[in-house]
C-alpha cells in the first residue's frame, strides 16, 4: 500500500511560482513513474506532468515551459516535486500527486493522493 501526501499549495498572484512536493510511503515501488493530475471546479481531472526513469518526462501543453516536475529518491523515500511558474488563473484547482503501476506511462496511475488546492488570483 503505497500513500502519497502533497504539500505546497496555497494562494498566489497571477504571474507567481509556487512549488509542490509529494511524498511517498508505505510499500515503495521507487522506479514507478509518477506524476501530477489537476481538477478544476466543475471539470474533469487533466493531466500536467509525469516523470519515469526510463522516458523522462512528459508535460500537458498548457503548462510546457512553465511548470518543471522533477523527483527524488533517497532510501526508503520517494518524493515528486512540480515547481509552477508563470501561474495564470486557470491554473486553479486542486492538484493530485500520483504513482503509476509501472516503470513507464503505461497503465496510468494506481494511487493517488488527497491533493492540495492552488489558487490563482488575476
Amino acid at each position: 500500500q503505497v500513500q502519497l501526501a502533497e504539500s505546497g499549495g496555497g494562494l498566489v498572484q497571477a504571474g507567481g511560482s509556487l512549488r509542490l512536493s509529494c511524498a511517498a510511503s508505505g510499500s515503495l515501488f521507487s522506479n514507478r513513474a509518477m506524476g501530477w493530475f489537476r481538477q478544476a471546479p466543475g471539470k474533469e481531472r487533466e493531466f500536467v506532468a509525469a516523470i519515469t526513469w526510463i522516458a523522462g518526462t512528459r508535460y500537458a501543453d498548457s503548462v510546457k515551459g512553465r511548470f518543471t516536475i522533477s523527483r527524488d529518491s533517497a532510501k526508503a523515500t520517494v518524493t515528486v516535486y512540480l515547481q509552477m511558474n508563470s501561474l495564470k488563473p486557470e491554473d486553479t484547482a486542486v492538484y493530485y500527486c500520483a504513482m503509476y503501476g509501472s516503470v513507464s506511462f503505461i497503465g496510468g496511475p494506481a494511487s493517488w493522493g488527497q491533493g492540495t488546492q492552488v489558487t490563482v488570483s488575476s
